[in-house]
């Protein structure tokens, strides 16, 4: 059994050690569904929420990017601890690391639009650099990365790769899945309560053979309440 590390903070004041960061790839946010929300005729009640006052980051990629970014952020709640040490950042396009509470709004997100993933780009890379580095530092001698993304592209893989090393992982049944097929896995693993098994980035198989299809999740029972938002409206259509 491993020791827990000790979240205290050091005598220097320095912040305390960290056991885990689940670190959550970026969202789509050029797409329709960010069209929708960025409408300032949108009448919908997200959106008008959003132009009013803003939304934690995480709940704007929840709706740009549907069930990837969904299954993602609920996987990384359902099995972060915090009173553990563990933390849960989401990748950005110009803002490096950020808490998924993090307050967005509609000038943030177009923000976000306006600089692509692209490693050779200072903006996006220089950020993440940053933030990547000051978490490896403060992970514990037994902390770890946890990557919560395609490892096929090198769009955020090496930088991550160069900062936490070895010590950086993710989930192999990831791999020969597209997005929507990793998202139904996640959301099946955080409702089931069964963590899937990690394996160091470093020397693993990037590509792989497609697995066998998911089976569907099952559909909430008639009346039942849930908490999905509704999906994206026409600009002025009324819910």
């Amino acid at each position: 059994m491993s020791r827990r590390p000790s979240r205290s903070a050091s005598r220097d004041g320095a912040p305390p050690r960290l056991r885990r960061v689940f670190l959550l790839s970026p969202a789509q946010v050029n797409g329709v569904r960010a069209g929708y929300l960025l409408d300032p005729r949108a009448r919908f009640p997200l959106a008008r929420q959003f132009h009013r006052e803003g939304l934690p980051v995480a709940e704007v990629f929840s709706f740009t990017s549907g069930l990837y970014f969904r299954g993602k952020i609920t996987y990384a709640a359902r099995f972060a601890r915090p009173d553990l040490g563990d933390v849960v950042r989401i990748i950005t396009t110009n803002a490096g690391l950020v808490e998924p509470e993090l307050r967005l709004t509609p000038e943030g997100l177009e923000a976000f639009g306006s600089v692509d993933i692209d490693p050779a780009d200072p903006r996006y890379a220089e950020p993440l650099r940053r933030d990547a580095s000051a978490l490896a530092a403060r992970l514990a001698d037994d902390g770890v990365a946890v990557l919560l993304g395609s490892i096929a592209t090198g769009k955020y893989r090496d930088l991550l790769l160069d900062c936490f090393g070895e010590r950086l992982l993710f989930p192999p049944d990831f791999v020969g899945r597209g997005d929507m097929s990793r998202g139904g896995l996640l959301l099946r693993a955080a409702r089931d309560g069964v963590e899937l098994p990690y394996t160091p980035v470093a020397g693993a198989v990037y590509r792989g053979k497609r697995p066998p299809r998911l089976a569907p999740l099952p559909r909430p029972a008639a009346g039942a309440r849930t908490r999905e938002r509704p999906g994206p409206q026409p600009p002025g259509t009324m819910r």
